[in-house]
């Protein structure tokens, strides 16, 4: 059993979908995460265990890859592929609550920026890592993330920006959330923030990288 699911999330670290895939090469003609995980439901091990041994697994090397500048944005994208291939054979046992998602997080850009790929790529990290991802967007107003999050009822709400002009807009941003939803963890993150600017505006975490962010959700799961 172990050896499947070490191979499942071998082949979404490294990005093999499926058999008929030609990346990577020198997996060429191998199965990938598609038939793999077809083959290990089919054997009988739980799709809970799929999802977190291998899955969730193979995700959590890429994004500890990426971290460390091992692996870059096209290899992360190739393996979140290779995850949500897989994904269509496990998501009948999450409409049948066989398994249920570690929880729900509402990110968006903030207003006034149009940057997506850096809140894309944490996106796709935290739905590998089990989580529910609602997307806003991006440009979005302080008047949209709240009332998303009153529709959504997230468990925690990431904000990103990638420029120093469209960071200050993330007090405001901040400000609302808290004040609707005082309890509510509020993440950010991009290129020009830092632990400082977050602490002033009264964020609960500045995430410089994508698995850090996971990892701060995973943390308020096990401590709620």
């Amino acid at each position: 059993m172990e050896n499947i699911l070490e191979k499942i999330a071998l082949c979404v670290e490294r990005g093999k979908v499926n058999k008929a895939s030609l990346f990577p090469a020198d997996l060429k003609g191998e199965e990938g995460a598609d038939e793999l995980t077809l083959k290990a439901i089919n054997s009988g091990i739980h799709p809970s265990e799929i999802l977190n041994a291998g899955l969730i697994e193979g995700m959590r090397r890429i994004g500890e890859k990426f971290r460390l500048n091992k692996a870059f944005v096209p290899d992360v994208l190739i393996s979140a592929k290779a995850m949500n291939t897989a994904m269509i054979h496990i998501k009948p046992f999450f409409l049948s609550n066989e398994i249920k998602s570690k929880g729900k997080v509402l990110i968006g850009t903030v207003m006034g920026d149009l940057h997506d790929i850096g809140k894309n790529i944490v996106g796709m990290i935290i739905r590998g890592g089990g989580w529910e991802v609602i997307d806003v967007g991006v440009d979005v107003t302080p008047k949209k993330f709240v009332e998303t999050a009153r529709t959504e009822k997230p468990d925690a709400i990431c904000l990103s920006a990638l420029l120093t002009t469209t960071m200050l807009n993330m007090e405001n941003i901040v400000t609302e959330i808290k004040g609707v939803f005082p309890k509510m963890p509020v993440l950010v993150g991009g290129a020009p923030l830092t632990m400082e600017y977050a602490k002033s505006i009264n964020a609960d975490f500045y995430s410089p990288d994508p698995q850090k962010a996971l990892d701060f959700l995973n943390n308020i799961k096990h401590t709620k």
